[in-house]
């Protein structure tokens, strides 16, 4: 064992005896005085306690919150097909690209088409010229009937010419516009605006109507469709705010609107079908997207709620709260058992041992005691 030796005691110093009588009452003194300020302290943190924040229960219209899940889908997704068979000549697009109404996807060969169409037009043409020529001797032959030279009937036969003429240039003008629209059939172009999610041919190979060449979504009009337990069916409408989140932007919380409610339960899932939009035009949105979202339904009742973090939960399933009882400037806490009901907004619902107007602890609760004293802090 290690000895510890106090000079002053051994003489080093060369205090005399009587000076070290002297010396003794004074240190007693600053120990007595030490001890009182220590105690003082003490007892002065005992009597005012640990500074809490409070919050008061309220009575409030109860709202029941129900978590879903869904996908942002698009509005239109459309599989592309010709109307022609042929080979492809061109392809104007790729996977990924975003296209505008009307912009060219694909071109078929269209070679034989436009030599039918060439012919087509050579053949009205002529038929219009033979219209005219028919038109201008039918004339004449009126002119010469007027001086007896011309017979009724070659007047008649001129006349029925011009008719067959004339029906004829209207046959080679309807077989003028078929093969226009043929040709036209051998491009196919996008019908709305969208991104190209799919290519299925290459430049070479020869296709038919209804084979699919590419898949186009549209990323306008993007809605989000959630699937709904079936037990909130009678309570749910188009006017039942829905807090909708994304996966993709994480953090950020936004305002939808139920566009349409499809009554039709899915029997294997026992839900049915929300439709939602966002509010929120700057949301940038993308088809696929995972979303979750929270129905806030109005249960028609009215009940006393109190902040969650108010809550002391025990492993034995007993839920408490700090009440404070406040006289005066002086305040302490009492814990009282509750019974607990719906949560929603960062409220829990109290349904029993807690009435409106009471004043908890919302912070700081974590180590109080029955009767002790607190400094009030209320919550801003």
């Amino acid at each position: 064992m290690k000895s510890y030796h106090c000079f002053s005691c051994q003489g080093h110093m060369n205090i005399p005896q009587k000076n070290r009588r002297q010396t003794r009452p004074f240190v007693l003194r600053r120990c007595l005085v030490l001890m009182a300020f220590i105690c003082g302290n003490l007892a002065f943190a005992q009597q005012s306690g640990p500074m809490v924040l409070v919050d008061s229960a309220e009575e409030v219209a109860l709202i029941e919150e129900v978590p879903i899940t869904g996908s942002v889908i698009s509005a239109r997704i459309a599989k592309l097909s010709t109307e022609v068979s042929g080979i492809v000549e061109r392809i104007s697009i790729e996977i990924g690209d975003q296209v505008r109404t009307g912009d060219e996807i694909l071109q078929l060969n269209s070679e034989l088409d436009r030599l039918s169409l060439a012919a087509a037009r050579a053949a009205t043409e002529s038929a219009i010229q033979e219209l005219e020529d028919a038109k201008r001797r039918l004339n004449d032959a009126k002119v010469l009937a007027k001086r007896h030279s011309v017979s009724v009937n070659e007047i008649e036969s001129l006349a029925a010419e011009v008719r067959i003429d004339s029906a004829g240039v209207k046959r080679f003008q309807a077989e003028q516009q078929r093969q226009a629209a043929q040709l036209k059939r051998h491009k196919l172009i996008a019908p709305f605006a969208g991104v190209i999610s799919r290519r299925l041919v290459e430049q070479g190979e020869w296709i038919q109507p209804g084979d699919t060449v590419v898949e186009l979504i549209a990323t306008e009009g993007l809605r989000i469709d959630f699937r709904v337990p079936q037990s909130v069916y009678a309570k749910l409408d188009k006017t039942t705010k829905i807090l909708i989140s994304l996966d993709a932007l994480p953090g950020r919380t936004f305002d939808g609107v139920i566009e349409t409610i499809i009554p039709v339960t899915d029997p294997g899932t026992r839900t049915f079908l929300v439709r939602a939009t966002l509010d929120d035009h700057q949301a940038k949105l993308a088809p696929g997207m995972s979303a979750s979202a929270v129905l806030r339904l109005n249960t028609g009742t009215r009940g006393v709620v109190i902040h969650r973090d108010a809550l002391i939960r025990y492993p034995d399933g007993r839920v408490t709260v700090w009440a404070v009882n406040q006289k005066g400037e002086s305040a302490t806490v009492s814990e009282q058992q509750v019974q607990t009901g719906l949560s929603f907004n960062g409220m829990v619902t109290i349904t029993s041992g807690l009435a409106a107007d009471t004043t908890v602890v919302v912070q700081g609760n974590e180590a109080l005691r029955d009767g002790q004293n607190v400094i009030i802090k209320r919550e801003e």
